[in-house]
């Protein structure tokens, strides 16, 4: 069964004081229209459990979805062309920066990028503020639907050149609609999650 088939929302916070205590956590980020929420929704076989909006922008917090064993899925802030308060921007801004380089349970990263704008300069900019955290990145290169299988190849192969000198991202095509690559994205996440040290069992009394 897939690891994220019983995927259930948990918490919602804005604040890193309110972060809940977890074993392990993996992230999702990306642009604000690159199809995060939808990618969320599609890996858990779900229509609504993270909220997609046509509006980019809508995820303003960090949320929580539960997978069992104290594991999670976690949805960031969505980072580009969101219309909100010049504020607001700065307080994602902070949030997202100190989660991602101080989080200590957050053991790997799913950047979000649309396959026809892939490796913007702010999906630069996130690949090299985490690459100092020494953890690993999977890049769903999503609506990948968009693209002719010639396109696919050709755009997966250029973001691969690129990428060449970051030996802890990987990448491949992901599409929503098709629920085309969820098999990859799991393998990917399941090897995360399997490579963590075991839970302590409670010892029995003599």
């Amino acid at each position: 069964m897939s690891i994220f088939q019983n995927a259930r929302f948990y918490t919602t916070v804005n604040h890193m004081k309110d972060l809940p205590a977890t074993r392990a956590e993996v992230a999702f980020v990306g642009r604000s229209n690159a199809g995060k929420s939808s990618a969320i929704n599609t890996l858990a076989n779900r229509t609504r459990l993270a909220y997609v909006s046509k509006t980019p922008g809508r995820t303003q917090h960090i949320n929580f979805f539960e997978l069992g064993e104290e594991c999670f899925l976690v949805d960031l802030p969505g980072y580009g062309y969101a219309e909100v308060p010049e504020a607001v921007r700065a307080h994602w801004v902070e949030l997202l920066g100190r989660y991602l380089q101080t989080r200590q349970s957050l053991i790997g990263l799913l950047l979000i990028m649309d396959a026809r704008h892939p490796l913007k300069e702010l999906d630069r900019r996130m690949l090299d503020f985490f690459r100092e955290t020494g953890r690993p990145v999977h890049i769903l290169l999503s609506k990948a639907d968009k693209l002719s299988r010639q396109e696919q190849a050709k755009v997966l192969a250029l973001v691969k050149r690129e990428l060449a000198d970051y030996p802890a991202v990987s990448v491949q095509m992901f599409s929503s609609l098709k629920k085309a690559g969820v098999d990859e994205v799991e393998q990917v996440v399941k090897g995360w999650f399997d490579a963590l040290p075991p839970v302590d069992e409670p010892q029995q009394e003599l």
